[in-house]
């Protein structure tokens, strides 16, 4: 199979965009983040999406741009925490490009997005045990539409890159970001 495009899936935190950037980067590739296409789509943040529309807007709307972006070669997409509720999202995913999951445990994912206010979903009480429910409605999805799934723990993001590129059969045109040292 020829591929076209990598999709990056994987919890709030996880590293999509970070890793997304360096995968791009090392094949020559665009990268897509999901969110920001759909905050330049609407003209606002997402927040305000989710204070106006609720979830069930921002996820139409999600699920509206992922499609639109479908038929783009050569793009490594960071997809938001929840692009895979959708059936359909997953269907077109897998379909479309290779599907790698990002993991991290619950406390990495917690550490990563504690500061950031950006993000509507962990705005509660206890937004530590926010992500671990998510994780768990969540973790099936991701499992069941991955091809690749790859822990980002304390790795350097070069070395995800390098390790997503490898095991997917990618040529890299810039081998100096795969994070060896030489």
């Amino acid at each position: 199979m020829t591929i076209r495009s990598v999709f990056l899936v994987g919890m709030m935190g996880v590293g999509k965009s970070t890793v997304g950037r360096a995968l791009a980067r090392r094949l020559g590739w665009d990268f897509i983040d999901l969110d920001h296409e759909i905050e330049s789509a609407t003209g606002v943040r997402i927040p305000v999406i989710f204070e106006i529309e609720g979830e069930q807007g921002f996820r139409r709307r999600e699920s509206q741009i992922l499609a639109s972006l479908m038929n783009r070669q050569r793009m490594v997409l960071a997809t938001g925490g929840g692009a895979v509720i959708d059936p359909a999202n997953r269907a077109l995913l897998r379909e479309s490009g290779h599907v790698v999951y990002l993991k991290a445990s619950v406390e990495d994912l917690y550490m990563r997005t504690k500061a950031d206010k950006s993000r509507p979903l962990l705005q509660t009480d206890n937004p530590r045990e926010r992500i671990a429910g998510l994780l768990r409605d969540r973790e099936a999805f991701y499992e069941d539409v991955a091809s690749l799934q790859v822990n980002t723990g304390k790795q350097p993001v070069g070395q995800i890159a390098h390790n997503i590129a490898v095991s997917l059969g990618l040529t890299s045109i810039n081998p100096e970001s795969s994070g060896h040292e030489h």
